[in-house]
Parts: structure tokens; sequence; C-alpha cells
């Protein structure tokens, strides 16, 4: 059964005066000519018509601009010696490549069989010196001992002819002597006093010859100790031992292998300081300096640390330099692991910024500005730039939105029309 039209049926209540239908539709071809016209004066304004979803806009910014440089590298031992033969021998070695080794133990011995002569000929030497200065002390004490007995036997003499002279002095009042008596106890006296000051100078004398002497024994005792010292040190030195705990990377002579002074025996590896070594293109490379900021990406985690090291030359266009990380305790990174760097070189705050892209490839010096979907060229001044944005010096504000897209298509019209 078909229905009826009632449900579509609109009651009205009454028809509208003459007039007011006559102004609605007055008003209503005013709307549509001024539409029109709008549309026609920007047609004619606009000199070329793209749609917005074929564009890429962006708008300036005032915030800080890190200025940075991206590199890569690889995860490096901070530290890596170089193991050296401390002598001329023949090198056993108790480690192999790969092998983990612990701060003092042995890893190479050195036999050297002239080393070991020269040893005991120091220690047979310093034996004898040693029983010199010895029999020297010896010689010392029957030197001194025989001076002070010079010295007594003047004294006593002295004592002796004192008293005589005194004796002679009071007999020759009695009358009991003669004056030649007299004069001779005089004589006598006056000779022992002199021997006594002569001996006592002889014993002084004695005495600083015998400390001399001595000294001169003991100082070539001591000298010859210091050889010996000395060779027991390079003796000991034939024990190579580990400097730091880390693995073997890499051995340079072979077992049982007869090796010179300062050759270069194995390198070891020390996994418990770590450094990242950095490429940087050479463009860069008078900017760099030390210290300054580079976050890095190894793996999932992001790190931070600053440079350390820049090498002077230049190998295949780039530059190698040493990052050292600021965090301690890092964990999970490994030798010769890859890694994504960005170096900051500068850091400006408070500058006016744009988003970088295609739009540069034009020279920078002009950009669309976009404003009540009219685009207009304007002229610009660039800066410093970013990996990601680019400094705005003249030209635009805070807040514009201007096309950073690729200009091709705009065929250098002064303005476009974006749909």
């Amino acid at each position: 059964m078909i229905k009826d039209t009632r449900g579509q049926d609109v009651v009205i209540e009454g028809k509208r005066p003459i007039w007011q239908r006559k102004i609605f539709l007055g008003l209503s071809v005013i709307f549509l000519l001024l539409s029109v016209g709008y549309g026609v004066m920007t047609q004619a304004k606009a000199q070329l018509s793209i749609e917005r979803q074929a564009l890429d806009i962006a708008r300036v910014e005032l915030g800080t601009l890190v200025r940075e440089v991206s590199a890569n590298g690889k995860i490096v031992a901070a530290h890596a010696p170089t193991v050296y033969s401390p002598e001329i021998g023949v090198a056993t070695l108790h480690v192999k490549a790969g092998d983990k080794v612990h701060i003092g133990q042995l890893i190479v011995e050195l036999s050297s069989p002239e080393l070991s002569n020269e040893l005991k000929q120091q220690q047979s030497e310093l034996a004898r010196l040693e029983g010199e200065w010895q029999r020297q002390k010896l010689e010392s004490r029957r030197q001194a001992l025989a001076l002070t007995k010079s010295l007594d036997l003047a004294r006593v003499s002295l004592d002796a002819a004192e008293r005589e002279n005194r004796r002679a002095q009071l007999s020759i009042k009695s009358s009991l002597i003669s004056r030649i008596d007299l004069e001779q106890a005089e004589d006598d006296f006056a000779r022992a006093k002199l021997n006594y000051a002569h001996a006592q100078q002889e014993a002084e004398l004695g005495q600083d010859t015998l400390k001399f002497e001595l000294a001169s024994a003991k100082s070539r005792y001591e000298r010859q100790k210091l050889v010996v010292d000395e060779v027991e040190r390079r003796v000991r030195n034939l024990e190579v031992r580990a400097t730091v705990e880390g693995i073997v990377g890499n051995l340079l002579v072979q077992n049982k292998a007869a090796v010179i002074q300062n050759e270069a025996l194995m390198r070891l590896v020390d996994l418990s300081a770590y450094e990242v070594e950095l490429q940087v293109p050479e463009s860069y490379a008078n900017e760099l300096g030390l210290a300054m900021q580079v976050i890095m990406r190894v793996g999932a985690q992001e790190l931070v640390g600053e440079l350390s090291a820049i090498s002077p030359e230049v190998n295949n266009r780039e530059v190698t330099t040493r990052v050292k990380f600021v965090q301690h305790g890092i964990k999970g990174i490994r030798q010769n692991q890859r890694v994504l760097a960005r170096i900051q070189l500068e850091n400006k705050e408070n500058v006016l910024k744009i988003k970088r892209g295609p739009f540069l490839n034009v020279g920078g010096h002009i950009a669309y500005r976009l404003r009540n979907n009219m685009a207009h060229k304007v002229p610009i001044e660039l800066g410093s730039s970013s990996l990601k944005d680019i400094e705005v010096k003249a030209g635009l504000q805070e807040g514009d939105e201007i096309i950073v897209s690729g200009y091709d298509a705009f065929t250098q019209a002064d303005s476009v029309l974006i749909r």
C-alpha cells in the first residue's frame, strides 16, 4: 500500500507581506554579489593558487637555538695500555688473547741470564764493601785508642815534670840543688807542656781522619747498595704484571720468543672506563672546542658527555675526537658499540627561530608569509642553524606563519592564494 504525503507537509501559518519578501530577496542578492566580488578581487590579486594540503607551514617562535653537528662513532676503552719488555730476554706468556686479567696478575715472565749474573756480581761487591766498612770501624777504634793512649802518656809526663819543677823551686830556696838543676827541671816542664799540646792536636786530627775514612767506607757501601737495589728492581720487572682490570686485547709476540728491551708484548683493555670516538666532518673542524657538550644515543640510552680531545689531523675528510662521559656508573655499553651523537657547537637564548625546510634551497633570502589564506613573498635574513631550526634575524616576527616547504611550484610569484 502506498503511503500518502502527509508526513512531508509543513503547516504555513500565513504568507509574509510583500515588502518583507522584497527586502529578504534584496539582501540575498547583495550578499551574493559581495561574495562573488571578493572572490574575483582575491583571484585578481593572487598570481597563483595552491592547495594547503600540499604545503608545510611553520610558525616563527622565540626560544633557545642549539646549534649542533651530528657525528657517528663507537665506544672505545679509555685506557688500553700496551705492555713492553723491560729487558732483553726470552718471553714466557701466561695469558692468551681475550683472557680476563686482574691488577697485579702475572702475564709475562722474562728469562735473562745476563741480568741474573749481573745481580750476583753486584751482590758480591756489596758484601766486600760491607766487610771493608766493618773492618774500617775496627781500625778506627784501634787508632782512636792509640791516640788516647798517647795523649794520656803526654798528660802523665806533664804532671811529672810539673811536680819536679815545683820541687826544684823549693829546693833552690834552701840551697839544696844547684842553679843548673833548677834550670833542667824548668826545661823538662816546658818540654812536657809542649808534648802534651802536640798530643792534643794529633788526637783531634787523628779523630777527624778516622771519621773521614769511616764515612768514605760507608759511602762506598751505600752506593753499591743502590746499585744492587737497581739490579734487583730490574730482575723483579722480569715478571710483568697487569696494570689494569680488564682483558688481553691482542698478543704482539709469540710464546718463548726472544725479545729486545722496550719491545711491545701485548695490549690490555681496561673495561672499567670507556670513552667515545667520534668522526666529525672536516667542515666543522675549526668550530670544535674542548669541553663542548655532546648528546649521545647508545642503543636505547641517551647519554651526556663532553669533548676531551680533538685530533690535529684530518683523515678521509673527517676529524677524530674523543668524548668522555659525564655520568658515572654507566651500564649496558660494550667496546666498539655504535654511537650516534650530536655535538652542541652553540647555544643561543631568546632568538627568533623557524623550522628548517626545503625553502632554504632558494638561498634563505626570501620566504612566503601566510596571512588570511594569502602567502606573500617577503625578504628575510637568517643566522645560525641547528639540525631542526634556523635563526631568523630580520623580516619576520614572533607568531608569523611561513611556508617552509619547497618553492619550486611558486614560480617566483609575489603572492599565492592558499586554498
